[in-house]
Formats: structure tokens, sequence, C-alpha cells
């Protein structure tokens, strides 16, 4: 109970009008389901011919809830006996009759008036945690997901929070509306017969407390049930994006059996869960059987005895309330089942709310331009354990375009990873124009900046969409000189639907040539001072490497430019080239100057056979 409350104080505030007419509507269809009830006294007595007093109107003299009900039960009885010696037993019982369904139709009417206030409630709360989740998964830094699966993260976001919304949401409407009615049906029992009610209250703890003991261990099978099935879509994921892998490697009878041990380990951890979930409602339901006999035994005692102070008629009245408080009982008991399960997936989504971001902003200073230059002063930065760049010392003056080369791994995209902030330097400092990036607003750092990378990452939508994709109010004119300028206009004419055309799940449609331009469209909208170009070119063939080529040069003219590059034809007219090799800058000059120097560099044009 303690996590559902804690849950509810995080997401219930901006709901608290909706939560206050469920307790209103919850009290008045419980009043109204005792003036039901309480319908069945005088409508035994007449049928039965019970009468064991008359009944004198005695007014409505009163100064406690007790004298309140002895004068209520006398002054109705005194005009339905009334009622019966002037028109008959008939007529009597046909006004009980209206009166009864008078009660029931303003006790259902409530009842949907509360389960109506509620929904808002849930769907609200549910809403409010999905966005929460995914405003802060697009906050965390690109190193959170690098160290977790997406497909866990998918799970999370899909599996878990349905878990929430079917166990724990839908439990609000027996915690917000099951409290109130023990808590009236209680006092009426009490009002009725103190010492039946002192007997009961010691029963009902009893069986909560052998209903909880089953339930105890619930969350955590739940929690590792979650787990499993991240699991299971993390190995989905990964057959989806690998699939040309798995085929090329007659892999698929490998990766079938570890989907099917995984598919294996959680039918067995839903089948242990759902057994003992299931378990709720008979044992609540036999509990609670039990502890009407057992009252029922005591209490024909005390009737027999003549020492309970209440009627035969008032003793059924007295059970019918009773058997009326053990269902709401019974409800939370299973509610309680359902809420374990979905805390187990509530801690599975906090994991992701409650990480930390490393990337905190200092002072948040504005920068609108660039003006002068990019320093890196004494920078060494690791993910973990081992250096990646050490002691990097370089300034990029505006207007002009650095090439970074050398052997993979040696640092070269960690180095201009850091200039947008995607990770932190841990020593030394990266300034824009004399200022540290740390200090600067964030997004306005990245308006500064356009990336290119070795991957073109494009989504399922138009061309039109993924080109100004970031880029606000954009007209068509502009987008459609920026695919010019990319020498992608003419091939995105070719298509169907022009530039309305959708180009699939990651640009699935397009050539590698043909989605990196469109990368370099996008880029080009978007008209940053600062140029970011990771091995752009890398992965193509050679026709499709002078098209994109060709677009990167109409896109790096009178730009700061940054290049990674692989292929060094690419990079020979950089203004100055640094050699990078097991994060150390050991070379740095123009082309001509790093080849007459004969070290590194050469040795790396010798390799690709560039002259």
């Amino acid at each position: 109970m303690k996590g559902l409350f804690t849950l509810l104080k995080r997401f219930a505030p901006p709901y608290k009008k909706y939560v206050w007419w469920v307790f209103v509507f919850n009290f008045f269809s419980t009043i109204f389901n005792l003036f039901t009830f309480a319908t069945l006294i005088p409508i035994l007595q007449i049928l039965f011919g019970i009468q064991t007093e008359r009944h004198e109107f005695i007014g409505w003299n009163y100064s406690s809830i007790a004298e309140f009900m002895v004068c209520l039960q006398s002054n109705v009885m005194n005009l339905i006996e009334t009622l019966i010696n002037k028109s008959g037993a008939w007529v009597a019982l046909c006004w009980l009759a209206g009166f009864l369904v008078a009660m029931t139709l303003l006790k259902t009417a409530m009842s949907y008036f509360s389960s109506m206030a509620l929904v808002p409630v849930r769907t609200g709360i549910q809403r409010d945690i999905r966005n929460k989740i995914y405003r802060k998964i697009t906050e965390l830094p690109i190193g959170y997901f690098n160290a977790e699966r997406k497909g866990d993260i998918m799970s999370r976001m899909t599996g878990d929070v349905n878990e929430i919304e079917a166990s724990i949401m839908s439990s609000l409407e027996v915690i917000f509306k099951n409290p109130v009615m023990i808590l009236v049906y209680i006092i009426t029992l009490f009002v009725l017969s103190w010492k039946l009610t002192v007997f009961v209250l010691i029963l009902l703890p009893l069986s909560g407390y052998v209903i909880g003991n089953v339930g105890r261990n619930l969350k955590k099978s739940s929690l590792n049930g979650q787990r499993q099935m991240g699991e299971m879509l993390s190995q989905i994921e990964e057959t989806l994006g690998g699939i040309r892998v798995v085929k090329a490697f007659n892999a698929e009878k490998k990766l079938i059996n570890r989907f099917a041990q995984i598919n294996e380990k959680i039918k067995r951890t839903f089948t242990k869960i759902n057994n003992r979930y299931l378990l709720a409602h008979p044992l609540g339901e036999f509990l609670g059987t039990m502890v009407i006999c057992t009252l029922l035994l005591y209490g024909g005692h005390l009737i027999l005895d003549n020492s309970s102070g209440i009627s035969a008629p008032t003793f059924i009245y007295y059970l019918v309330i009773f058997y009326n408080v053990v269902p709401p009982f019974k409800d939370i008991s299973k509610a309680m089942y359902s809420v374990q399960k979905g805390m187990a997936s509530m801690q599975r989504v906090d994991d992701i709310l409650s990480t930390k971001n490393p990337l905190v902003e200092g002072k948040n200073l504005p920068i609108k331009n660039f003006d002068s230059t990019i320093n890196f002063n004494n920078v060494s930065f690791k993910y973990s354990e081992k250096w990646i760049l050490k002691n990097i010392n370089l300034e990029i003056k505006k207007g002009k375009t650095i090439a970074l080369v050398g052997h993979s791994g040696s640092g070269k995209s960690t180095m201009v990873d850091l200039i947008p902030r995607f990770y932190d330097v841990q020593e030394g400092e990266i300034l824009i124009d004399k200022k540290n990036v740390k200090t600067l607003n964030l997004r306005d750092l990245r308006e500064l900046m356009g990336n290119v990378n070795q991957e073109a990452i494009l989504f399922n939508d138009t061309f039109y969409n993924n080109i100004t994709f970031g880029v606000e109010n954009a007209t068509e004119e502009q987008v459609i000189a920026a695919a010019k300028i990319a020498n992608a206009h003419d091939f995105i004419m070719e298509t169907e639907l022009g530039y309305q055309t959708n180009i699939g799940d990651r640009g699935g449609r397009l050539s590698g040539g043909q989605r990196q331009r469109i990368s370099i469209a996008r880029a080009v909208l978007k008209n940053p001072p600062i140029l970011i170009l990771d091995e752009a070119t890398s992965a193509l063939d050679t026709q499709s490497e002078l098209l994109v080529q060709n677009a990167l040069d109409n896109l790096m003219q009178n730009r700061t430019s940054i290049v990674v590059a692989h292929r060094l034809s690419t990079i020979r007219n950089a203004d100055e080239i640094c050699v990078i090799n097991d994060g150390e800058i050991v070379e740095r000059g123009s082309h001509t100057q790093l080849l007459a120097l004969g070290g590194q560099y050469k040795m790396l044009c010798d390799v690709q056979m560039f002259k």
C-alpha cells in the first residue's frame, strides 16, 4: 500500500477534484444502499406476520447518533404500521417496493457517477507516466543508451506501463470506493449491535492476514517476469535489426532456440504469478463465508438467549449489511495482488525516471552565434576505465576545415561528440568563443551545429518531414533549395509523390547514397555555423561517394567544419589535418606538410594507395 500511495502522491495531484467527487458519490451510493437494505425489515415483517411491538411516533428529539437511529426506526415503523392499518398490507408492500426501486436507482446512479469521475484519473495518470518516460529518455545522454538494451527500454515503455494500467490503475476504483463503503457499513453495524461488531472486527484481520501472506512474494515474481519480457524484446529488436546477417550465416536455428529458452522462462514465471493471483478470489470467498457462518452462530446464540439487544429481523438486516462488507474486503485483497504486480512494473519504470542526467547545465548562458574559435584545452576523456582521449589541445578557427584521421578506435568520433556535449570531459575544457561548453545553454549550443554521420539516421516519414526535422517554419522553397544543394532533388522528384513520399523504416526504400544526401539536405536546411561530419562517405560506393562528396562540398562552404575521415581522398583540401593515435594528436598540418613529414599520415595514405 505504501508504494501505491507514493504513486498517487506523485501523479494524482492534478486530478484532486475528480478524486473528491469519487469519494462524494461513493458516500451517497453507500447511504442509499443502506436504505435499500433497511427496507427488508418491514417487508419481512409484513410477509411473515412478525409483529413484536407497536411503535409510537416519538418526534425527532435526539442528541447522539444512537438516539437518532432509535427515532428513525420508531418513526418509520410507526408510519408503515399506520399505512397498514389504513390501507392494508398489500398497499404498504407496494409502497415499500417502490421505495426499494427508488433507493436502488439512486444507489446505482451514484455508483455510475463515481466510476465516471475516476476515468479521467486513470487515463490521465497513465498518459502522464508515458509522457514522463518519453521525455526522460529524450533528455538522457547518449551514453545511457550505450549501456542499456533498447528492447528493455521499449519493454518498460509499453509492457510495464500497460501492467501499471492493468494492475494499479484498475485498482484505484477499489481503493477509492471500498474504504468509504466499509467505514459507513462498520459504523452502521456498531449502531445496530456493538457486541456483534467487536466480534466481527476480531475475525476480519485474521482472514486479511492469511490473504496477505499468500501474496507477499507476488511483487518479486512480477519484477522478475517483466525483466524477462525486456530480455525477450531485446532479442526481437536485435533479430529484426540484424535479419540480413542472421540469414547470411544460417543462424535461424540458433536464434530460434535462444528465443524458445527465454520464452519458456517467461511462461514458467507468469504461470506462477497467475496461479498466485487467481488464488485471491476463492481464498477471499472461502474466508468470508467462514466469517459469516461464525457470525451467524454467535449472533443466533445471542438472540436465542435474548442477550443481543436486537430483534430477529434486525439481525437479518445486520447480516445483510455485513455480507456487503465482505465483498469490499475481498476486492481490496484482490486489488492488493494487482497492486503488487503493478508496483514491480512501476519500479522498472522508476529506474528510468530516477536516472540522473550527468550533463548538468551550469550557468546556462545563452549563445546565439559562433564568432571566433573552438578550443580543446588539455582535454582527456574516458567512458569507463580506459582513457579514450589524452591531453588533447586543438584550436579550430571560424571558417576553417579541420580533419581528424587515424585508425578505428583512436578517438576521432569521441572528439567530435564532446563538442555538442553528447558526453562531458573528465579533464580539461572545451571552449566556444572563450566560453566553456558546460556553462552554455545546451539547446543553444546544439543549435549552432549540424551533424552528418556515417549512418544516415532517417525516420519512417516523408522526404519533406525528414529534411525539416528539427527545423521549424521552413517553407517549401527552402526545403527544395536544401535538397538541390545536397544533390537530392532529382531522385526525390522521381518518386510517386515527390517530397510527400514516405521513405520507409530508417529510409529502407532508399540507397545508402540517397539516405546520406537526405541527411545532408537536413543539415543544409538547418544552416548551422559549425558542421560536424563523422565519416559521412565511408560506407558508400565510389559513384555514390562522388555525389555525396559534391553535396558535402556545397554544404561546407563558408562554414566551420570538423571532418572525421576514413577515406583520406575526401579531406586533402582541409586547412589542417590532425592524426589521432591511441587518443593523442601525434601529427598535424596540411596534406602536403604531412606527406612530406613521412609519418603516420603518409603510411595511412600509402595503405589506401592515395597519391
